[in-house]
């Protein structure tokens, strides 16, 4: 199977580097599926589920799925860079801390506010519902 080189970054972090068999993202028109050789492109990511499969060493194909909010994805020349603001795995999250921030959210666009701040609080409330999915679909 043929591969390609995958970097993913979120706030100065990386969470993944390495070869990859397949990637799926997140974006404003759907899932976005990225294999090798795929076309140069850019393109925004919007808070979702972002799975990728790679071969490790013992030629077993791995499946990592996350939760991922807002970003980019960047292919060119068969490399890939998802520069994301979060990535969790759902191990890593915290269901209570997504439930408080969903909640948060809910009350801060029951508030008469800017338009500004209500996007935000839209945007809160997306990732916290997001998280709070992968949490619950994707446990281990």
């Amino acid at each position: 199977m043929k591969e390609f080189q995958l970097s993913i970054l979120a706030a100065g972090k990386l969470f993944y580097q390495g070869s990859c068999v397949s990637l799926v993202v997140p974006t404003i028109t759907g899932k976005q599926g990225i294999m090798a050789n795929f076309c140069n492109t850019i393109g925004a990511i919007v808070a979702g589920t972002l799975e990728f499969e790679y071969i490790d060493g013992d030629g077993n194909h791995v499946r990592e799925v996350a939760a991922v909010s807002q970003g980019i994805a960047k292919v060119e020349n068969n490399t890939v860079l998802v520069l994301v603001d979060s990535i969790e795995r759902p191990e890593e999250i915290d269901a209570n801390r997504a439930m408080r921030s969903m909640q948060e959210a809910k009350e801060a666009m029951l508030t008469k506010m800017s338009i500004r701040s209500y996007y935000d609080a839209q945007t809160k409330m997306a990732r916290a519902l997001n998280r709070l999915k992968i949490k619950r679909n994707y446990k281990k």
